[in-house]
């Protein structure tokens, strides 16, 4: 039964997108240029795979924690 879902974010560098996947939702990836066109994507495909799989839900709503990460490096200028 679900209770709540986790989908895991990560910036892409070298494809310069966000690609998402969840271990609690079998088949979700999406991948959107920006966090904020992600989110919607994977709402939507959250709510077809639930169906699709036949998962058990109990709840009226699922808490989706979308948790994301991304890697970056600063220079650091060294002063004269």
């Amino acid at each position: 039964m679900i209770n709540s879902i986790i989908v895991k974010a990560e910036w892409d560098d070298l494809a310069k997108v966000w690609v998402a996947q969840s271990d609690d939702v079998p088949g979700l990836a999406a991948q959107s240029p920006s966090i904020e066109l992600l989110r919607p994507k994977v709402l939507n495909m959250i709510s077809d795979l639930i169906e699709l799989n036949k998962m058990d839900v109990q709840l009226s709503e699922i808490p989706v924690h979308i948790v994301a990460h991304s890697f970056d490096k600063l220079p650091v200028v060294q002063a004269a």
